[in-house]
This record gives structure tokens, C-alpha cells and sequence, in this order.
């Protein structure tokens, strides 16, 4: 009779089976499938064929069971001992076996052989884990650009390890962070799943915060006419926690889309504005006629006229001289966001009349009385002349310029006098 009793190996087989049968990820039938080709592969190796072996997987038992069949033949006439059985032989098994009848006997772990068995184990471990790794990347492939929830694990210099509700493992990069991130382990923050990758097999999930699909899907989820196809959003502008320009277009005429997007006193915007660290946002009403769309990105400046260059994708935009500071904005920012919102280069000019212009004096000549460095941040929000210096609100230039008030309040004393 065959044996009924199970071997150490056998017993050890099984309980890995177990373990690999809890694979949530892994689908029944490509679970079956695997284990099957394992068993046969290394049936192959020992007997150099698996074609006279049945191996039935059991998933819900966690188990396995394994059977040889060969044929009868006649004692000593033996030629396959892996295909053909001695008729004595197969009465042991059973005695009223005959001549050209199949046995199927079932075989144990421990005939395998300890290197074999080990072999086995090994190689259905590495399989099993591919296979984790391929759903794993599957299903987070398929949900690129949506917005996830995910807990802080660790912190490192260059990414902030997360773990999703299954623990599996999500990578935040540095440059993916806005700049004023700060995370804490065992807090819950939210990104955008932006890419996934296979290294060496192994899926690495990209998180992001500074993508603008981070905003976009956000803001959907704050604006029921976004979500109801009532609204589109066209293009996002960013600078992470800084400024953004999004250009929104709405197919219904009775709603206002910046409005809608905004909400009543910004109430739309706040929880969105705060989970991105306090970034300034500017919604505007999206057109395809290229120099509106350029005035409206230009907010809050007001612009007198735009030249455009379509070959080269370059537009020269006209403004009164106490205009050019608030197009160009604190740090170069808002002419920055306008130009990436709609997609050309932009240059300011500053628009005088004769007189006025004739009568006005560059900011250099006044380097014995006004420190250079001083007049080189005057230049880089915009000024150039003394005139447009003092054609300006006070308070403007205090928060566009890296300078005290008392420094600003010296420099228009002393470029008033000139005039004066």
C-alpha cells in the first residue's frame, strides 16, 4: 500500500503553500497555475519527463497532491521505470491489478529529495513574488494621475517612504515635496500617484505634491461642475507652494467658472490652499484668442496691448510703467505662471508719452545718492527710470521688492527731489 503517513518535507511544502495561498493579490487560477508549473519543472529535472504526472492543487485545503501513472507490464519486461510498472510490483499497490492497465500512484514529498524539495520551495517563492510584483504594478499602473491618501512610515534626506491601507510601499521624492513639506511618522498626507516604475522587477510607486494633477484632481473633487462635466479645467500653471494660474472654460453660460471654481468668499479654494502650504491661487477664464488669454494670465495687471510673435511662440505685452511691476510680480512669479499657462514667452514693455519720457531719468544716475544694490532690486521688479519708480503705489513696491520701507521710503524722497 502507499504510504499515508506525510514527511517532514512534505509537511514543510505545505505549510509554505499556505502561506503563499493568503496572496490576496494573486488570482485563484494564476495561483494553481503557477504552483502546477513549479511541481513539473522539477518532476522534469529528476525524470526527464512530467508528461505521466497529474498534479492537483489545492487552494482552498492548502495542499497539493501529486500522482505517477505508468502502465503494466509483465515482470522483467520493465524498459521506462518512469512510464512502465512490473506487474508484482503493482500488486503490491493494489492486487487485482493487470497487464496494460495504468496505476496511478501517489507520490511523496520525501522521494523528491531534500535539494530537490529545496530547489522547489526557492523557486516557488521567487515565482509567487513576481507575480505580487506584477499585480502590484497593474493596479497601481492603472491608477496614475488619481489622488491617494497614504501614512508616513519614514523620512529620509531624499523621500518619504508611505504605506497605502494593504502596506504596501509608496516612494515620495524631495523634488515630488513642495518646499515647505514637513512630515511626521504616522500622520496621513495626500498625492497624486504620478508614475510607476519596474526595477529590476520590483514596482516602485511615485508619489507627487508639486505636480499640477495634484491641484487638478483636487480641485474636481471641490467643484460639483467640474465633476458634472459642467466646467473644464484647460491648463494648471505652478510654482509648489508659491503661486498657481489655473485657466478654467465653462459650457453653460449661466455659470460663471472662476466663480464656480472659487466658491463664496474663496470657500472652495481654503482646504485646497492649505494642503498645498499656503500656495496663492489665480483662476482665470480660459479663450483660444492667444493675446486675451495673455492679458487675463497677466492678472493683476492691466495690460494696454500684446503683440504677437506665433512662429516664434514670443508675445510683447504694452503697459503703463505703474502696471510692469504687478505683471512682472514678486520674484519674476506672475509673468513666470503666465507664460507657462499659455505657453509663450512673454516680455514687458512700459508704455510713456514723449513728453514724459523726455523728461524722465534712468535709475543709474542716481548711484551717489542711492546704494547700487539697491537700484539693482528696483530693476528686478521692473523699473528702470525714476519716473516709473515714483509712478507706483508705495505699498506695492514694498511687497515686490526685497527691500525695508524705510529704504523705500528714502529712495522716492530723493527721486522726487530730482523733479522737484
Amino acid at each position: 500500500m502507499a504510504k499515508t503517513t506525510k514527511s517532514k518535507e512534505a509537511i514543510n511544502m505545505i505549510e509554505v503553500f499556505a502561506d503563499f495561498k493568503e496572496k490576496n493579490n494573486i488570482d485563484r487560477a494564476t495561483l494553481v497555475s503557477v504552483l502546477e508549473e513549479c511541481f513539473r519543472n522539477v518532476i522534469a529535472k529528476i525524470h526527464g519527463s512530467d508528461e505521466n504526472y497529474d498534479i492537483i492543487v489545492n487552494p482552498d485545503k492548502g495542499d497539493f497532491e501529486i500522482y505517477h501513472n505508468r502502465v503494466v507490464v509483465p515482470d522483467g519486461e520493465v524498459k521506462d521505470p518512469n512510464k512502465e510498472i512490473s506487474l508484482s510490483e503493482a500488486q503490491q499497490i493494489e492486487d487485482d491489478y493487470e497487464i496494460d492497465e495504468e496505476v496511478s500512484q501517489r507520490v511523496d514529498m520525501s522521494e523528491f529529495g531534500r535539494r530537490a524539495i529545496l530547489q522547489l520551495r526557492q523557486t516557488l517563492a521567487s515565482r509567487i513574488m513576481e507575480l505580487e510584483y506584477d499585480s502590484l504594478y497593474n493596479q497601481y499602473k492603472d491608477r496614475e494621475g488619481e489622488v491617494i491618501s497614504a501614512e508616513v512610515y519614514q523620512t529620509w534626506k531624499r523621500e518619504t517612504l508611505l504605506l497605502d491601507e494593504e502596506g504596501n510601499e509608496l516612494l515620495l521624492p524631495r523634488q515630488e515635496q513642495i518646499p515647505s513639506d514637513f512630515f511626521r511618522k504616522g500622520e496621513t498626507t495626500r498625492a497624486v500617484i504620478s508614475r510607476v516604475e519596474s526595477t529590476g522587477g520590483k514596482p516602485r510607486i511615485i508619489l507627487s505634491r508639486t505636480d499640477p494633477a495634484f491641484l487638478q484632481r483636487m480641485l474636481e473633487a471641490e467643484v460639483p461642475e467640474i465633476q458634472d462635466g459642467l466646467i473644464t479645467i484647460h491648463k494648471i500653471a505652478r510654482v509648489p507652494g508659491e503661486r498657481a494660474k489655473i485657466a478654467v472654460e465653462s459650457y453653460d453660460d449661466r455659470i460663471d467658472p472662476v466663480g464656480a471654481c472659487v466658491g463664496v468668499k474663496g470657500s472652495r479654494l481654503r482646504g485646497i490652499v492649505h494642503e498645498l502650504r499656503g500656495e496663492n491661487i489665480d483662476v482665470v477664464t480660459w479663450t483660444s484668442n492667444t493675446q486675451l488669454m495673455i492679458t487675463r494670465a497677466l492678472n493683476p495687471a492691466r495690460v494696454n496691448s500684446v503683440v504677437l510673435n506665433e512662429e516664434e511662440h514670443k508675445a510683447e505685452v504694452f503697459l503703463d510703467p505703474d502696471q510692469v511691476s504687478l505683471a512682472i510680480g514678486k520674484g519674476g512669479l506672475n509673468i513666470k505662471l503666465a507664460s507657462m499657462l499659455v505657453g509663450y514667452t512673454i516680455d514687458v514693455f512700459r508704455e510713456v508719452d514723449k513728453e514724459a519720457e523726455d523728461d524722465d531719468v534712468s535709475l543709474d544716475e542716481f548711484t551717489d545718492a542711492i546704494e547700487p544694490w539697491i537700484i539693482d532690486e528696483l530693476k528686478k521688479i521692473g523699473f528702470e527710470t525714476a519716473r516709473g519708480v515714483l509712478g507706483a503705489q508705495r505699498d506695492m513696491i514694498v511687497q515686490n521688492a526685497d527691500l525695508e520701507e524705510e529704504t523705500v521710503d528714502e529712495v522716492l524722497r530723493i527721486l522726487q527731489a530730482e523733479f522737484e
